[in-house]
């Protein structure tokens, strides 16, 4: 009797899966949305200022204001932090991801990768140069700037990045206890990038909570859109890989 509930079970957990990962991911875009919204508002009204000077300053030794709180080694370590979310390692490995994918014959989960980052880029660009909202001025950088400051690039492009890949590798493996270790991977690296940033003085903690809003919501809804594609056989299912024609000469 077990073994024939068994089969059955599988198959009721898999339907109400496909029919529940829409939905998680629909109200995931919808909250983080609503999150950066409410956000932005506060911050185009400047209410954001007197927490996001009190965060800065904690963050700073009280002798010399240049140098962040804590030891020497605790500055480089966020350096590097900061730098996985920087637009050369971002692009490094994407690029890697989409050529892994396709080597694999998984040609529209690679474009489907290349869309959400691309577009995620694309969408960071346009946020900043909307609210034009400048660098914080409180404390000298403790790394190199170029661009506005709300949202945070990093935070936001990283949340993209890694959620997006974590996502992906996490349901082609069948392990839950190694799926949920991959997806809570991509989640640390997100809060290291971000925290990191406001650690060195280059954004305001709520450019960060932000960009990490908005970085979660587009890549919930990029994975949204992949789910439904899926589901009606246009991009390929975990284990599944695309037909190659056959080059050999009978």
């Amino acid at each position: 009797m077990k073994s024939f509930l068994s089969p059955i079970t599988g198959l009721w957990l898999r339907l109400r899966l496909n029919e529940v990962g829409p939905l998680l991911s629909l109200a995931a875009c919808g909250f983080f949305a609503w999150a950066f919204i409410e956000l932005a508002d506060e911050v185009f009204e400047g209410e954001t200022h007197a927490f996001d000077s009190e965060i800065l300053m904690a963050l700073r030794n009280p002798q010399d204001i240049a140098n962040p709180l804590g030891p020497s080694w605790l500055e480089e370590a966020a350096r590097d932090f900061t730098g996985l979310g920087g637009y050369a390692i971002l692009t490094l490995l994407t690029a890697a991801a989409v050529v892994y994918l396709l080597m694999a014959g998984k040609r529209a989960a690679a474009l489907l990768v290349l869309i959400s980052v691309v577009g995620g880029a694309l969408l960071s660009t346009g946020l900043k140069i909307g609210f034009e909202r400048p660098r914080p001025d409180l404390v000298p950088h403790a790394t190199r700037v170029y661009t506005a400051s709300f949202p945070s690039g990093h935070a936001m492009l990283s949340a993209i990045t890694y959620l997006t890949l974590g996502a992906l590798l996490a349901r082609v493996e069948k392990s839950r206890r190694i799926s949920a270790f991959i997806m809570g991977l991509a989640i640390v690296m997100t809060l290291l990038v971000g925290a990191s940033r406001v650690y060195l003085g280059v954004h305001w903690p709520s450019d960060v909570l932000a960009g990490w809003s908005v970085g979660a919501a587009w890549a919930s809804l990029c994975w949204f859109v992949a789910l439904q594609l899926q589901r009606r056989g246009q991009v390929e299912k975990p284990g599944e890989t695309t037909a190659m024609p056959d080059t050999k000469q009978v």
